[in-house]
């Protein structure tokens, strides 16, 4: 099966280098209209310039794709809105959305500043929510719409000195669940991404040797298959160095303990059945858990009577 975009248009952020302009390159060489954002920051956000995103534009046209460029600082929302405005305006509708911009501050918590750690929090959390804000009801409207967040493996698992980052990579993710239960009856399919790739953000981070072998576009064929037509729906999919797998919250099935056991004795005491995870699953919605809780309460008072 040949994967393929034409006829769609899609708005990738953070376009101007590495993942983003991966993803940006590999739409277009399948069809869709591409709007190339980058602010042209500095890693830490710092500075504007328009030149890379030009080039990556300049790039695809080469190639007889369709593409403009768009400075949009994507946690202005009045920015964001113009972007859109102006993809509307060009040609008439938004299929795709891929939340890739993003920032570095790392610090240790006792050592980081808070403008640091909010400075992250927008760039990633509300540049997603601003951007999503953006397409959302127009991808309702016109009954389809695929939309990627950006995660990481610092905010699934955590790593020392990024709890900003990690902060806001978590978040985004509770975004996409709560997205994806919203957006489902419309068509409009909201998934993860948790990529490990070679970029400005990873280059000092990692050996020159482990970097060759993180190319971006392994991650990028993980990125297009979130937003396909055949895509799934709130999934996070990690993917880098030719690897790709999926990630998942699981809960275990858990105890009830009866009234007089409610303290922290009868948890402690319970600790090894609560940690059981031989029949641990996923939960598809806040309320499933309060569902689950309340049949073994119930389940308890019918076994009293």
């Amino acid at each position: 099966m040949s994967v393929r975009f034409d006829g769609k248009v899609a708005i990738v952020t953070g376009a101007g280098n590495g993942l983003g302009k991966s993803h940006a390159l590999e739409l277009a060489a399948r069809g869709a209209k591409v709007v190339v954002n980058d602010l042209g920051g500095a890693r830490d956000g710092s500075g504007a310039s328009s030149d890379a995103a030009k080039a990556v534009v300049a790039e695809i046209e080469s190639k007889g794709g369709e593409a403009f460029a768009h400075g949009a600082n994507v946690a202005v929302m009045a920015e964001v809105e113009d972007m859109v405005k102006q993809a509307m305006d060009k040609w008439g509708r938004v299929d795709i959305l891929i939340n890739n911009a993003g920032i570095l501050r790392d610090k240790s918590f006792s050592k980081m500043e808070l403008a640091d750690f909010q400075l992250v929090m927008d760039v990633h959390l509300m540049g997603s929510v601003n951007c999503t804000k953006a397409v959302w009801e127009i991808m309702k409207q016109q009954e389809y719409g695929r939309i990627v967040m950006t995660t990481s493996s610092s905010g699934l698992y955590g790593n020392f000195g990024q709890t900003n980052y990690g902060a806001a990579k978590m978040a985004v993710v509770g975004f996409m669940n709560t997205l994806g239960l919203e957006g489902a009856k419309y068509n409009v399919r909201c998934n993860a991404l948790a990529p490990t790739a070679a970029t400005r953000m990873t280059e000092d981070l990692l050996p020159q040797e482990v970097l060759d072998m993180l190319v971006p576009e392994a991650v990028t064929a993980g990125a297009l298959t979130l937003v396909t037509e055949e895509a799934p729906n709130r999934m996070i999919l990690a993917a880098g160095g030719g690897g790709y797998a999926s990630a998942r919250v699981f809960e275990t099935d858990g105890v009830y303990l009866a009234p007089a056991d409610q303290t922290p004795e009868g948890v402690l005491a319970n600790w090894d059945a609560i940690n059981d995870t031989s029949r641990q699953a996923t939960i598809e919605a806040g309320m499933k858990q309060s569902e689950k809780f309340l049949l073994k309460a119930q389940a308890y008072l019918e076994s009293q009577k």
